[in-house]
């Protein structure tokens, strides 16, 4: 008898204690994907022609913003969560919990970003479609964060893949049905709680967590194949990824239940989708004739460099200019020394004559000298072999 897997249950905490240091799933995993996003992109990047490590410098500028962005626009979104009455404020800034807003980790870091292409001098629409694909998975991977903080499910399902969510508590201590909260009201726990012991199940809800995963990994293909395809450039890689996200977040977004504000009768997430792909639609339909960027833009130039303490630049070109004439005025000293070598070769010559001569005339000298020459012939066979 086989038996199948019915529903997916959930973890049984989002917290795991190294000693004294808490290690959060949930940070875990936005931090995998950033890196993951910038490596990715670094190499898109080197493809199109960019620097090798740019993608990286850029980050610098780009994450810390991003950060900030998303949970500013989680916080503000979201404000009931931290400024109501019975609530604490300073949870506004206990990121580790979970919260961050897509919309203003983009926007945020699209400033951040801009400040760093303008550092480096690259074009930020190259920078951000090297980053797209990236940036899309790295939200997929950030999804199972949300998993295992047992939040941002959807409503009560009985499908197959339905996730089981259980009663969490301090320190896992028992307790019953009533510690989920109302039937109708999504029962999410702080993030340190861990499943109650014995189990209560408090429902089965949608995983939406893992239906926005698998439609994120579906825009980062297509964003792969359409780039190979039509060599996308100048930003239209980004907006393809703006506008397949948002056709996705949108109906997964209406299907939680977890608490939202609302705007126009619609979840403020799910308007705020509906813009943004109207937005990107129309950046795509007024660029589908711009070709991708030339490569050399993409190198870019290393910050100035600072003036030395009182050395201008004007100083450096006198004193080139001065290197430059010395060594031309040198160049006469070196031909004028010409003949002189040309003399001392005849001196040698004459020398060379003189000897040749003296010699003549050692070998004139008689029978008696013609004889004693007779008796030395190693001392002949030396001067010989000097000779050649």
């Amino acid at each position: 008898m086989i038996t199948y897997l019915a529903d997916i249950p959930s973890p049984a905490r989002g917290v795991l204690h190294l000693w004294i240091l808490p290690l959060r799933a949930y940070a875990l995993f936005i931090i995998a994907g950033i890196v993951l996003a910038v490596i990715w992109g670094n190499r898109r990047f080197v493809a199109r022609g960019g620097t090798p490590g740019r993608v990286a410098d850029i980050a610098v500028f780009a994450v810390p913003f991003g950060l900030v962005g998303g949970r500013l626009y989680h916080v503000i979104t979201d404000n009931e969560l931290y400024f109501r009455p019975g609530r604490n404020p300073w949870k506004a800034f206990a990121i580790w919990d979970g919260g961050l807003g897509i919309w203003g980790a983009v926007a945020l870091g699209a400033v951040g970003a801009w400040i760093g292409c303008r550092y480096y001098r690259v074009p930020l629409s190259a920078f951000a479609d090297s980053v797209a694909p990236g940036l899309v998975v790295a939200q997929a991977i950030g999804r199972l964060g949300n998993y295992f903080n047992q939040e941002l499910f959807g409503s009560g399902t009985s499908v197959p893949w339905g996730l089981d969510v259980f009663l969490r508590t301090p320190g896992g201590v028992a307790g019953g049905i009533a510690g989920c909260g109302p039937a109708n009201i999504a029962p999410e726990f702080p993030t340190d709680y861990i499943k109650a012991d014995p189990t209560v199940l408090c429902g089965t809800y949608q995983p939406t967590f893992l239906y926005e995963l698998l439609w994120n990994l579906g825009v980062a293909a297509l964003l792969i194949w359409a780039d190979r395809r039509f060599r996308l450039g100048r930003g239209q890689v980004f907006w393809l990824y703006v506008a397949g996200y948002t056709l996705g977040r949108g109906w997964i977004e209406m299907l939680r239940i977890d608490t939202a504000n609302h705007f126009l009768g619609l979840r403020i997430n799910v308007f705020t989708s509906i813009v943004m792909f109207v937005v990107a639609v129309v950046i795509l339909v007024a660029r589908r004739r711009v070709g991708r960027e030339d490569p050399a833009m993409l190198v870019g130039r290393p910050p100035k460099l600072p003036e030395a303490a009182g050395h201008s630049q004007t100083d450096r070109a006198d004193e080139t200019a001065t290197t430059t004439s010395d060594t031309t005025t040198s160049t006469p000293d070196t031909t004028t020394s010409t003949p002189d070598a040309t003399t001392s070769t005849s001196d040698t010559t004459s020398t060379t004559s003189g000897t040749a001569s003296t010699t003549s005339g050692t070998a004139s000298i008689g029978p008696g000298a013609e004889g004693a020459a007779d008796r030395m012939p190693a001392a002949k066979s030396t001067d010989s072999g000097a000779t050649d």
